[in-house]
């Protein structure tokens, strides 16, 4: 998953550690080309397609003409020139772990990326303030989201742990996908929202309100504990109702199973862009929206109906992958976050070939 307002170390000494899992082959997240190649809507490309990009002419929306922004973000007065990052198109889950990474470092840049990851994989990240993280697991493709929860899981354990040892340590956590770009300081969410424990982003979705790509715990040992005991509910639930769902489908279907079942819940919040907390089992959790914390660029021509001005993370999720890496080389070439972000904007309803 910069030239934005800058990370600051909270007042009292917290510092917020972003979180990488489900570090994926590029080559196999693509979508398979269809069988119909003259059908235009499936076709894909291997150049950026710039189209119109929505929400032109609505009020709080990023105004772009072509890759060129109207409008400026909240953030677009703090500039940081970084220079172009080469990376081998052979290892495409490299390339987009580094830009992952880049995007940190410029919004965030006294952070931390903790990478968690198979113990048998040969991951080898020589970058500042990023670290490994081993976790023995089950890591085939058709149990890998089961496998996220439960690494989920140890290494809070493991943090609960650590705290008990010295109190003081506070550190708030990030868990998010890798084909993420962050693009404003996310601490500022420890800090407006101070009561919960963790926080999970919704959409305007029915089925699946919740998208299990950005988790938010809260570093004090109650809000460690709190995130645990919620997620291995969600692993419970997993396990005995969605086992055979989707492999891309379980982890959101359990958690949304695991908020809804709260008698008298109202899911109708979804339906707004507006954060939210409730208390489910015992744990309070903030609702964010995905509009803001976890805005998609082919969802963003729909439901979203544009760029919010104040959007905080890209999620490049499908085929965006090369749309990921073109906003980075854009974004060095050219150091002004709403430029690239209206690159994004207006080229991210295409699926590209990776």
């Amino acid at each position: 998953m910069k030239m934005f307002s800058g990370w600051r170390r909270f007042a009292f000494g917290v510092l917020l550690i972003l979180l990488l899992t489900r570090l994926y082959s590029v080559r196999e997240l693509s979508s398979s080309k269809m069988s119909e190649p003259h059908k235009q809507l499936n076709k894909k490309f291997d150049h950026l397609v710039l189209g119109p990009a929505a929400g032109q002419g609505l009020s709080n929306r990023l105004q772009c003409q072509g890759s060129k922004a109207l409008n400026r973000t909240h953030s677009s007065n703090d500039r940081l020139v970084v220079g172009n990052t080469s990376y081998n198109k052979m290892d495409r889950s490299m390339a987009v772990l580094n830009i992952f990474i880049n995007f940190i470092q410029v919004a965030m840049p006294q952070s931390e990326v903790i990478i968690l990851t198979d113990p048998v994989s040969d991951l080898s990240v020589h970058r500042n303030r990023v670290s490994l993280y081993p976790i023995q697991g089950e890591y085939s493709r058709d149990k890998l989201m089961l496998q996220r929860i439960r690494s989920y899981i140890t290494f809070l354990e493991t943090r609960l742990h650590k705290l008990s040892q010295n109190s003081r340590d506070i550190t708030h956590y990030i868990f998010t996908d890798s084909d993420m770009a962050v693009v404003d300081d996310l601490g500022q969410i420890f800090r407006d929202y101070p009561n919960f424990h963790m926080a999970l982003t919704f959409r305007n979705n029915k089925g699946q309100p919740l998208n299990s790509g950005f988790i938010a715990v809260r570093g004090t040992s109650d809000g460690i504990l709190r995130a645990k005991l919620f997620l291995q509910e969600v692993l419970k639930i997993y396990v005995s109702k969605y086992i055979n769902a989707s492999r891309m489908l379980g982890d959101q279907l359990a958690l949304a199973w695991v908020v809804k079942s709260k008698p008298h819940f109202d899911a109708s919040r979804f339906a707004k862009t507006i954060a939210f907390s409730d208390d489910i089992g015992g744990t309070s959790i903030l609702f964010l929206p995905c509009a803001i914390y976890n805005w998609t660029p082919p969802e963003g021509a729909g439901q979203f109906h544009g760029m919010p001005l104040n959007v905080k993370v890209v999620h490049f999720k499908g085929s965006r992958k090369r749309l990921m890496l073109e906003s980075w080389n854009f974004y060095s070439a050219t150091p002004e976050i709403a430029d690239m972000l209206c690159l994004i904007l207006g080229s991210g309803r295409t699926k590209y070939d990776f």
